[in-house]
């Protein structure tokens, strides 16, 4: 007892480091089901699956997957009614950080099946996949 009295600092910071280690695989947990780009590719083409850009307009308009739609996430819980029904959705932003959070929007809203795709923007064209300006 007294080793954790006079060590309690330093037992927070384990705790706080622990828990940082531990936050992306959580956060990605909470995404649910990610895709690669080769499977998302067969979704894209197999199962007329939707690609949503939840990146904003600006950075839409930069460059996107071709057959995008762009919601900002921001505005996705207004707008997900737009989506066509009955067809898997594919969510992409710049490197998967915002379209976990959109995945599980779609999702707390009764959407599935929802996919992140892995890596996003930046992965897909470092894999030197097309991208539509």
């Amino acid at each position: 007892m007294k080793f954790i009295t006079e060590n309690l600092f330093l037992i927070a910071v384990a705790f706080v480091s622990g828990a940082m280690l531990l936050w992306p695989l959580v956060s990605r947990r909470m995404a649910g089901a990610t895709l690669g780009y080769h499977a998302a590719t067969r979704m894209i083409n197999d199962q007329d699956a939707v690609v949503l850009d939840v990146r904003s307009n600006s950075e839409f308009s930069a460059g996107h997957l071709p057959q995008a739609r762009n919601i900002p996430v921001e505005d996705l819980d207004k707008r997900a009614g737009e989506l066509p029904a009955g067809k898997p959705v594919i969510i992409y932003c710049q490197t998967s950080a915002r379209a976990g959070k959109a995945a599980a929007t779609l999702r707390a809203m009764g959407r599935e099946p929802v996919y992140v795709l892995d890596g996003g923007l930046q992965g897909w064209q470092q894999s030197g996949l097309p991208v539509v300006k």
